[in-house]
């Protein structure tokens, strides 16, 4: 077991509790040490709430399916930046102002739209396709949920994929909104159980008096029943694979982008959108 301080004296450490695809699921739990968080709140869609509610708070938007699994591989890969438009003609036109540093990606129906660059595949976003370029970036629900939350003090963007990153972040807020960005409205259980699975760190170190919201409760419940399937041999793959995001991507040919969303804390990367600029970038404390 290791530890590490925060800036304002959460002591973290990190706990085995179950098995994903043959490897230890580690979870991050943190000891109270005058942390004071006073609600967290889950939307399971973007239609849940409205940018004025987010105003002023720090939100994680969650698209595990693939979004913001791709928006970390990206930076991750060396892009400079990402960033996200809301319709295709929109990145059309921002890309071509760009010129050569723009690098363009999305779906719509989760297909590489036509024209595009790079789809919507964290695989494809390698430092030879996309090192020191902008991603110029619109996807059918994760960019969307992105605009949502625009008003937001931070806007974080969270995956399995950058887990501990996105919680250590989280342990320093006050007032925190999980926004899921599900499937054109309808709740999506790999978004549900990353939110579940966010809030249920934050209680373990330290937010455990915090208000929740029902969503939130709702989320954590099932994030709770998730962590037995685990104990039992069950895998972060498995549960990503039976969502209904997961069945989405199975029907287009594209099983290996579960398996990369399903890889716990592959990152230490916490990617921050900017309101200035509307890019997405590795937050500057990284």
């Amino acid at each position: 077991m290791r530890e590490f301080r925060t800036p304002h004296g959460c002591c973290r450490r990190i706990r085995d509790v179950s098995y994903s695809d043959g490897k230890i699921f580690q979870y991050s739990k943190r000891l109270h040490v005058g942390c004071d968080m006073s609600r967290i709140e889950v939307y399971l869609v973007p239609d849940l709430t409205t940018a004025d509610a987010l105003e002023g708070r720090t939100v994680a938007v969650i698209d595990v399916l693939r979004a913001t699994t791709t928006i970390v591989h990206a930076l991750a890969a060396g892009a400079e930046s990402v960033l996200t438009c809301a319709e295709t003609d929109d990145a059309r036109a921002a890309a071509a102002q760009l010129g050569d540093r723009a690098v363009l990606g999305g779906e719509r129906g989760g297909l590489r739209i036509p024209g595009f660059d790079l789809g919507n595949s964290p695989a494809e976003y390698t430092p030879q396709s996309v090192g020191d370029k902008t991603v110029v970036f619109t996807t059918t629900n994760g960019t969307r949920a992105l605009h949502r939350a625009r008003l937001g003090e931070r806007v974080l963007v969270a995956a399995f994929v950058n887990f501990s990153a996105v919680c250590s972040a989280l342990a320093d807020a006050e007032q925190i909104s999980l926004l899921c960005a599900g499937i054109k409205g309808e709740v999506t259980r790999e978004d549900v159980l990353l939110a579940g699975a966010i809030v249920d760190d934050l209680q373990q170190g330290g937010a455990a008096e915090s208000e929740l919201n029902d969503q939130a409760r709702l989320a954590t419940d099932a994030w709770r029943a998730v962590v037995d399937f685990f104990a039992q041999g069950g895998s972060l793959m498995q549960v990503l694979k039976s969502s209904q995001g997961g069945r989405s991507v199975l029907d287009i040919g594209h099983e290996a982008d579960i398996e990369l969303a399903a890889q716990l804390d592959r990152f230490d990367l916490l990617p921050e959108w900017h309101r200035d600029s509307g890019r997405i970038r590795v937050a500057s404390s990284q």
